[in-house]
């Protein structure tokens, strides 16, 4: 009686023989693509929040005071998010809005000056901001307001994109640390 090979086996066997070898020869890692100046590919990127974060400083104040919090944007080298205020009004902005927290009050974000940069997908030079990004919150203390910590919750609602096209933009969380005095 003669003994065929399955055919499946054979199929599995020759698949990942396939993938190894595409695997290996083709591998390029992180290290790799800083040290090249390559940045992130879009298929790494699924939406803004694998390009742009956030982080915010402590903040130490006095009841009955104001202090500016700082806020930095990060954005990875090769992409860019649009300024506040963006160039056309179908842009989405970069935007920071401030939670609530007893005795703690938020004003207006001022946002960094724009860098004007012209895109293949744009007739004009577009406002944005690429690299670091810093925008500054005013935060007031009600007079009266006990001592103690307190966490002021922050979003940062955004749009990344790289020379070719724009990925789907994300709101980011964060908290700025408020030491009342």
């Amino acid at each position: 009686m003669k003994r065929s090979i399955p055919f499946w086996p054979s199929v599995v066997i020759a698949f990942v023989s396939f993938v190894s070898v595409g695997c290996h020869t083709n591998a390029v890692t992180e290290g790799d693509r800083e040290r090249s100046g390559q940045t992130s590919t879009p298929a790494q990127v699924s939406s803004s929040a694998d390009v742009v974060k956030i982080t915010a400083a402590d903040l130490a104040v006095n009841a009955g005071q104001s202090v500016s919090a700082a806020i930095k944007l990060s954005i990875k080298p090769g992409f860019h998010v649009n300024a506040n205020p963006p160039t056309f009004s179908y842009l989405i902005p970069t935007e920071v809005t401030a939670g609530k927290v007893e005795g703690v009050t938020a004003g207006k974000p001022d946002y960094p000056a724009a860098v004007k940069k012209k895109f293949q997908f744009a007739d004009q030079p577009l406002a944005v901001y690429e690299g670091e990004a810093l925008v500054t919150l005013p935060i007031r203390v009600a007079a009266g307001t006990a001592k103690g910590p307190r966490s002021l919750p922050i979003t940062l609602r955004v749009q990344a994109c790289d020379e070719q096209q724009c990925f789907p933009p994300a709101t980011l969380n964060a908290t700025i640390r408020v030491e009342v005095k």
